[in-house]
């Protein structure tokens, strides 16, 4: 029997046999000027998504996952995360917002609408005939004399000034556009200092590391606080042990309080009462050792990396050790480079200088319920810092943890770089002037492209505007108009309505390497993209 044909027999120029493949019939293929729309409608549409949820009033987004999980967010950078994105040119600027966020922390939600903007204006241009490859390098250009207006004008600020007013400011407006809002200065408070006493000022660097954030569900959010020193959501494992242990010498260990269990299978016959005795006088013979090993050091604290038995666990309960037990391995960590103690593996290894030292550690219970979590406070190395986020919901208490996080990034982002520019789409406006003035100039056809460049710019004022519920188009002609007359490029979108429109006098700005970061990613995002003239998907 003939087996049917899986393709077509054809034969090349050089007389060379060749077959072609059936499947390839079931393929769906865009080229040229259709494939670059299809793209640049799919990014689009990612754009628009979050468009609204950008500025002081901007709204919030409800994502449900698979599971039926619920996410409440205002943050770019986590809606795109969680949100299931099938197309792969939506994937990039998923990952365009992921990037934002790794590398600044701040500014995720404003860097998909400039790069939605920029290729709904690249649509505009690819229709007028010209090259996608003379509109990218239009951008590149536009972009380079955008980023050289920021950072003309930017403005240096001094972060210790006036109890470290500049800072707080800065942290303040990244959290002006969160459900935090209503308590900014108090969290922006908690935030420099919590970046403050992590950060090393002489090398401008810092450990976010040593800045653990805990949230416990309960409680109002003004009761979130910074704590000097380490939190750890575990109690001490006998009730009846001490709740405050001071001038605590700890042993941190990474060996099981238990005696060592045999890798091979084993059966052991045990028929009289002595030998019985023999065998459990052993065990408990084990068990004084370890706990001798560690009143040797001079310990009276022991943290322990796994769990140990009931018998173990009176036995530290009568020899007056109070000890803690399953403490993870990052949390163990922490602990460590903040007490200035060792992990040790073995008993053996205990050595009075390979403990950890802390002021006091003391058990904290909330509310009226049994959920306690033991504070480590005044160690010897105090690096390290906690901010426990309260809140009335699982919800409430996760977006909290996001919004300290992006502040963070704020505050970090000002000691590695001083200068500061305005918010409100002030910046964007001063750079679309600058953009627009530079394309004048422009001889080659590349003009058009720096003229959309500083058109897709505009869209940050309007969404802001329009999200404050003004007139975007009359909002941002207001804006260019007083920033042409007066000459000042720090008059923008006045979204609280508070009658003054110079971000300065209202301290709404953000970080020089924020902006400049959005500018450059976004533009080479989107040369990315208008570079794919092919799309061949798999039916």
């Amino acid at each position: 029997m003939a087996m049917p044909m899986a393709g077509q027999m054809a034969v090349d120029e050089y007389g060379n046999p060749f077959i072609i493949m059936q499947e390839q019939e079931k393929k769906k293929r865009l080229k040229g000027i259709q494939a670059h729309k299809a793209n640049i409608l799919a990014a689009k549409s990612i754009a628009e998504t979050i468009r609204s949820s950008m500025g002081p009033k901007g709204m919030d987004k409800m994502v449900v996952g698979p599971d039926g999980d619920v996410l409440v967010t205002n943050d770019g950078a986590t809606i795109l995360e969680k949100m299931d994105v099938q197309h792969h040119i939506a994937k990039l600027l998923v990952d365009l917002s992921k990037s934002q966020d790794d590398e600044i922390g701040d500014g995720t939600t404003g860097i998909v609408v400039i790069a939605g903007a920029l290729l709904e204006q690249a649509i505009c241009l690819l229709d007028k005939g010209i090259h996608p490859l003379r509109i990218a390098t239009g951008y590149e250009k536009a972009c380079e004399v955008a980023v050289g207006k920021i950072e003309e004008i930017a403005r240096t600020v001094d972060i210790q000034a006036d109890n470290q007013a500049a800072i707080l400011k800065a942290a303040g407006t990244a959290l002006g556009s969160k459900v935090v809002s209503s308590r900014k200065d108090q969290l922006a408070r908690i935030c420099v200092d919590a970046v403050l006493a992590v950060a090393t000022l002489e090398r401008r660097d810092v450990n976010f590391d040593l800045i653990k954030v805990e949230g416990k569900v309960g409680g109002k959010l003004e009761e979130t606080q910074l704590i000097n020193g380490i939190i750890v959501d575990k109690d001490f494992s006998h009730p009846q042990m001490p709740k405050v242990v001071r001038d605590a010498k700890m042993a941190i260990l990474t060996c099981p309080f238990e005696p060592p269990k045999p890798k091979t299978k084993h059966k052991l016959d045990i028929r009289t009462a002595e030998d019985y005795k023999k065998l459990h006088d052993n065990e408990q013979q084990y068990f004084r050792d370890q706990i001798k090993y560690i009143k040797e050091a001079g310990a009276n604290l022991a943290i322990c990396q796994w769990g140990f038995d009931d018998e173990a666990n009176h036995l530290l309960y009568q020899q007056k050790l109070p000890a803690v037990r399953w403490v993870g391995g990052v949390e163990l960590e922490l602990i460590a480079i903040a007490t200035g103690g060792r992990i040790v593996p073995r008993f053996e290894e205990l050595t009075p200088e390979k403990l950890g030292k802390a002021g006091i550690v003391r058990e904290m219970t909330f509310g009226t319920t049994k959920e306690q979590m033991l504070v480590i406070e005044d160690c010897s190395n105090s690096k390290a810092v906690t901010i426990l986020v309260r809140g009335g919901n699982q919800m409430v208490v996760d977006e909290a943890k996001r919004c300290i996080h992006d502040a963070n990034c704020c505050v970090r982002n000002l000691i590695r770089d001083p200068r500061v520019v305005p918010g409100g789409g002030a910046s964007e406006v001063a750079a679309t002037l600058a953009v627009q003035a530079a394309s004048d100039r422009e001889q080659t056809i590349e003009q058009y492209s720096m003229r959309a460049f500083a058109s897709a710019l505009d869209a940050v004022p309007m969404a802001l505007a329009e999200n404050s519920g003004l007139s975007p188009i009359g909002e941002m002609a207001a804006v260019k108009a007083k920033q042409t007359t007066t000459g000042n490029s720090w008059h923008g979108v006045d979204c609280m309505e508070t009658g003054i429109t110079d971000m300065w006098e209202q301290s709404v700005y953000e970080a020089c390497a924020s902006k400049c970061s959005q500018f450059r990613l976004a533009t080479q995002v989107v040369k990315m993209i208008l570079k794919i003239d092919d799309v061949i998907t798999s039916a």
